[in-house]
This record gives structure tokens, sequence and C-alpha cells, in this order.
């Protein structure tokens, strides 16, 4: 019997998703597990599989499409059913039309200084296309005729970044849309040919690279004058999210905080030493330690692996560190599991591939979701110290800085050069009071300054 197919929840905070592809065709048999279409949700894309076995009757989406949680996307049954009824149901619960593009507002400029556009650090799950405008009495919109601009996530924030028009570009990827390498190329082509190149010349683009924290920096675009003061561009479906848990946590989760400058010299030896006899194997970093630190400080303090759930605190028997990984337009958070049990150069080969699956939106539900406690590191951009807001239901984030060179007081008194970083830990007062954040920190200090005792 035919069935109307609703979009799945692919992560812990999905409400809302856009179908990037199918992966079957209209009329392919499928079996429950079978992999239909591939779903970009506010973490990352993920796999939508089938459930039930049958014929893909109809499709009720298209490629590009953003579908709410639950709406109909596909209806599945025998061959050569009628499914004239599921038609009329899905059209009448929302099957989704394309959307239309939002038209950009433009306040005309009242200075004679010219404003520049904002650029946005990464991109985004979809969101409408904005198009620069000159000043009118009227609320600007694209050109008439010229219908949905379809351009992927990526697209649209790298041509932000690089200041490209996407209306000048033509698509390589399905039905004409204008992907990330369209948006490269027309930028390299650019660069090309005031280097007296011709535009088929220009070097092949490779992924550069994988590092635990990605951020492109924007190219420095010159004042349009006829831009007017500034631009809105329309929040993606990951900053969207982020913004609204984001606030949530901040607004219920009552915050406070213990700072502690803590020994580097020790840990810097130690990764130095690894990395010596791990040679060409891999890499050892100064977070995948801390992540070791971490999880070894949880097991001796038990009472912060927890969360509150309203009438109880749960205590987690497993530890599953969180580890914050900024990508195009946002961020997630990859979990190490069981990180207490696991050696550091294990946790050091996950990072890595987690960190580098993130930035392809290819991690799957279960690796983004269940962490016990969360390492926010920062320190790669030699920000010293800052504060991080927890990610509920977690009742602490360590935050970590970058390790500054700095002169101390030696045991005999004499002032040496040393090497210190500060760390700090936010910590949800409804679980853990200010005694046993600090019992915890102490833990973490110890681990962290006697690093030969990470891998016993």
């Amino acid at each position: 019997m035919a069935q109307i197919l609703g979009l799945p929840k692919l992560s812990p905070t999905m409400e809302e998703g856009v179908l990037v592809r199918w992966t079957k065709k209209e009329g392919d048999k499928v079996a429950p597990g079978d992999l239909i279409a591939e779903v970009e949700t506010d973490k990352a894309n993920m796999d939508f599989n089938v459930e039930d076995s049958g014929v893909l009757l109809k499709f009720l989406v298209k490629e590009g499409d953003t579908v709410k949680l639950g709406a109909p996307v596909a209806i599945i049954g025998n061959a050569g059913e009628d499914i004239t009824a599921l038609l009329a149901q899905a059209s009448a619960s929302g099957a989704p039309a394309p959307a239309k593009p939002a038209p950009a507002v433009a306040k005309p400029a009242v200075a004679a200084t010219p404003a520049v556009a904002k650029s946005a650090i990464a991109p985004a799950a979809p969101a409408p296309a904005v198009a620069k405008v000159a000043p009118t009495p009227a609320p600007a919109t694209a050109p008439a005729g010229a219908g949905k601009l379809l351009a992927s996530p990526l697209a649209k924030t790298l041509a932000i970044e690089l200041g490209i028009d996407l209306r000048t570009l033509a698509g390589t990827g399905p039905g004409g849309r204008i992907v990330e390498r369209d948006v490269k190329l027309a930028a390299e082509g650019g660069t090309a040919k005031a280097n007296g190149h011709a535009p088929d010349e220009a070097p092949a683009f490779e992924d550069q690279p994988t590092q635990a924290i990605a951020v492109r920096t924007p190219r420095q675009m010159a004042p349009d004058a006829s831009a007017g003061e500034y631009e809105d561009v329309p929040a993606s479906n990951m900053r969207k999210r982020i913004a609204a848990r984001l606030t949530e946590a901040k607004r219920d989760v009552p915050h406070f905080y213990l700072m502690r400058k803590l020994d580097a010299a020790p840990l810097m030896a130690f990764r130095a030493r690894l990395n010596e006899l791990l040679g060409d194997r891999g890499k050892v970093s100064v977070n995948d330690l801390v992540i070791k630190a971490v999880a070894l400080a949880l097991r001796r303090v038990p009472e912060c692996n927890a969360s509150w759930e309203g009438e109880a605190i749960r205590h987690y028997h497993q530890v599953h560190v969180g580890v914050a990984v900024a990508i195009e337009d946002g961020l997630v958070t990859p979990v190490v599991r069981n990180a207490d049990q696991k050696g550091i150069g294990a946790i050091a080969a996950e990072v890595k591939d987690l960190a580098d699956r993130a930035k392809k939106r290819a991690l799957k539900g279960h690796e983004i979701s269940g962490s016990t406690f969360t390492v926010s590191n920062l320190g790669m951009y030699n920000i010293e110290r800052f504060t991080a807001i927890i990610n509920p239901p977690e009742a602490g984030i360590l935050a970590v800085g970058t390790t500054v060179d700095e002169p101390v007081i030696a045991k005999d008194g004499q002032i040496v050069a040393g090497k210190r970083m500060t760390v700090t830990m936010s910590c949800d007062h409804r679980v853990i009071d200010g005694a046993l954040g600090a019992r915890w920190l102490q833990a973490f200090g110890e681990l962290f300054e006697k690093p030969e005792s990470l891998a016993l």
C-alpha cells in the first residue's frame, strides 16, 4: 500500500533541511536501509535512509528545496498504484514549493562616505541569495525575470567573501545550480587575467589541509557607493539554530566561571617527544592532549560528568568529550566517545578525521550528539583567554587559550622564562558548585602539568 515519506529528524536539533540530492530515481525499487537522499541539516549533510520496501512512485520536492521536519518528500508503494489521493493529501499538508528569494532591503546612504559591505566568515546552510542593488525609494529586488537564483550554500557565502556577483555565473551543478567550484573559478579567472594569463590556464583548486578550526579570510572589497549603508544577508539554517540554542543556553543555564593559569612547558616538551616518536605516522596537537586530560579529570571528579534534568542530576557512566570545530557559517561539536579509555594517538587520529568530515559536512548524527563535556580551543588564534557558553545539557565546557611566553619565578626564587596557558571552566551552577568546579579544575591542572600521566 502506498504511503507518504516525511522528512525524518536527522540531527538532534534539526527543524528543517535542504534536500541536496536524490540518490535514487522515481521508479527505483528500495529496501529498508537504502539511501535515497542526502539532506543538509543545521549541523551537517546527513543520509536519508528509507525504512520500508517498495517503489519510489513520486518525489514531492526537488533538489535544493528547503523542507520542514516531517513534511512530505516522497511517495513509496507498489508499482502502478494509484497515488492521486496521496498527492492531494501531501499538497494539503504543505509539500514545499520552491522558495522565492528574499529581497534585499538597502537603505539609501545619508552620508558622503560609502559603507563597506560586511563579509561573512563562512558559508552556510541554504539561504536565499541577496543581490546588491542601488538605493531606490522602494525596497530593492532582483531584476524582473531573473527567476530563482540556484546556488549552493557554500557558493553563496564564498561569493560574498570574494565579491563575486552570482548573477553573472553559469552553474555547473545539478539543474544549472551554482556550486563552490564555479565561484572559485570565477575568482581565479579574475586573478589570472590580472596576471596576464587566460582563465583556462588558471591552476585547479585543491582542498586545503584540514585543521581543527579553519576559517576563510575575506578579500578586501572596495567600497561601493551605490550599495547603500548596509546589506542584510539572510541567516542560514545553521546560523539560526546556533543563535536559538546559544540564546537559550545563556538565558536558562546559570553560568559561572573558574579561571586558572597553568604551566604549559612540560606539556609542550611531552608533545614534542611524542611527535618525534610518531614520525610520519601522525602528529599530536595540544588540543588532543587537552581532550585526554579533560576526560581523565572527569573520571577523577565524576560529579562534573553530569547534566541537569529538572527533577534530578544525571550522572553519566561514560566520558564523551565534544570538540568545538568551526566550519563554514557556524560550528559543530563532534564527539570523541569514551575519550578516557583511548590512547593519545587514537584521539589525535579521530579528531583529525572528525574535523575533516565536519568541514565537508559529512558527519553522521551520532557523531555530533551525546557529548557529556566540551572543549573549545581558540589558542591557534592567539586568544589568551575567553569564556565559552555551555552546550546543553552538559554541565561544563573548558575554554582553552594560547600558550604565552612570560617570566616566572622558579623554586629557587630566580626569574626565568616560562610558558603559561590560561583555561576557563564554564559551569552550570545547578549541577556544579564553586568548590566542585575548583576540584575538577585542580584535577585537570595536575594532569596537564604532569603530562606523562596522560599515557598511563
